[in-house]
């Protein structure tokens, strides 16, 4: 059953909330007084939403929301607060909260923002969220993949005259609200910089993530033979270039085995020095489903690591299937 928890420090306010669910929802409603209590319901199993005050004792909404992120807990998230500041708004918005309702809450006002969300009928988009690639599909996706992510770390070995550790390709069709999920293997503590790049070819789109730990920018500079101080600026040069060499081979490698051709849109910085999932939060892609394909290259003999994330609407699959006929029907 979907559940909702109601976050907030005093009783009459949860009360308040609780009562101004739609009286048709069948839903369990949960109770928390802080925000530490509110995680620890979370990470119980009990909040599928949570309605969250801002102002509490122990742990206060701000502090729930960032904990939330790192922890990359899911549950979807709507701020009702006294703090209508503009300012608030937009620190709990930039912090993952989906909305911000005013206390005192109205049900009407309640029920447009989850029907806007589409949160009512969450439970029943539940049942058909997790949709199975076909493993023959996936074969293909990975094998192509393969060849292409091979073109691209030639490149890189040859512009770095390094021997790059090629991963095998992670391919799933995920919900983008499980991106976070799928980056888990990158260390919860350790901080990153990330490159966002669009492309866009006949009846394919998504966008391609380049993703550096900040723990690699020093060996970066090293085996660049760059000199002085890693400072922001030269650290985004760096992850720029990296970025530009594996965005662009792999996207020309996988076009050419599907005989069509990607324009791609300028790289945009999507976050530096911070933690993964908070990236993610902070950059909401559009669609409710993607194709991800996951690959995680290495430099031997160097601390270096480097994600690179295709993501393509699910819609994209289409014309991708139609293009790879000839590979599927050898499976």
């Amino acid at each position: 059953m979907f559940s909702v928890l109601v976050c907030d420090d005093s009783l009459v306010a949860r009360k308040q909330v609780a009562k101004c669910l739609p009286q048709d929802w069948d839903v369990a409603v949960h109770f928390a007084k802080n925000g530490q209590e509110g995680l620890a319901s979370l990470t119980a199993g009990k909040g599928d939403l949570l309605l969250l005050d801002l102002n509490m004792p122990v742990l206060d909404g701000y502090g729930t929301l960032e904990a939330i992120q790192k922890q990359g807990l899911k549950t979807k998230v709507i701020v009702v607060s006294g703090d209508i500041q503009p300012e608030a708004r937009d620190r709990v918005i930039s912090l993952g909260a989906l909305d911000f309702i005013r206390k005192p809450v109205d049900p009407q006002a309640l029920a447009e923002v989850l029907d806007k969300h589409n949160i009512l009928h969450a439970e029943e988009e539940e049942v058909h969220e997790v949709t199975p690639l076909d493993p023959d599909i996936r074969d293909c996706y990975q094998e192509i993949t393969n060849i292409a992510m091979g073109q691209a770390g030639d490149h890189l070995a040859r512009t770095m005259n390094v021997f790059v550790e090629l991963p095998i390709p992670n391919v799933n069709l995920i919900e983008v609200s499980e991106l976070h999920m799928m980056l888990s293997d990158i260390e919860s503590h350790e901080e990153v910089t990330a490159v966002c790049q669009g492309f866009l070819g006949p009846g394919i789109s998504g966008e391609a993530l380049c993703i550096l730990s900040d723990s690699s920018f020093d060996d970066v500079a090293k085996i660049l033979n760059v000199e002085g101080e890693v400072d922001d600026q030269l650290q985004l040069e760096l992850l720029m270039d990296a970025a530009s060499i594996l965005i662009g081979t792999c996207l020309s490698g996988l076009a050419n085995q599907m005989d069509v051709n990607f324009s791609q849109g300028h790289p945009i910085v999507l976050g530096q020095h911070r933690a993964i999932t908070e990236i993610i939060s902070m950059n909401q892609i559009k669609w409710k489903r993607t194709l991800a394909i996951e690959l995680s290259y290495g430099l031997e003999g160097y601390n270096v690591q480097c994600d690179l994330i295709l993501l393509f609407t699910e819609e994209s699959m289409k014309m991708m299937n139609s293009k790879l006929a000839h590979l599927l029907e050898d499976f």
